[in-house]
């Protein structure tokens, strides 16, 4: 995982922030399905925060954002496990 606004191409992308609880177990969820992903915090940047809304078109968090270009939005672990095939 990392912590960037340009995330790493190929990879999952979760726009979050530290103090959201569906971030926080979207985030140990993905650390233990152990992906790739990146991290990119909307608190941090105001361009992060719109990049996340500009992909779902709403302002709830966490958007993860998979390869394919394919999101959701405040995901169960249900889904992201669908979403990745698992």
């Amino acid at each position: 995982m990392t912590d960037s606004l340009a995330p790493a191409a190929g990879t999952i992308t979760m726009y979050g922030a530290d103090w959201c609880r569906d971030c926080r177990r979207t985030e140990a969820l993905l650390n233990d399905l152990g992906v790739e992903w990146t991290k990119v915090d909307v608190e941090a940047s105001a361009d992060a925060a719109a990049q996340a809304q500009a992909i779902s078109g709403r302002m709830n968090i966490p958007v993860v954002v998979f390869p394919d270009g394919s999101h959701l939005v405040e995901p169960s672990d249900d889904a992201v496990r669908t979403a990745l095939g698992l």
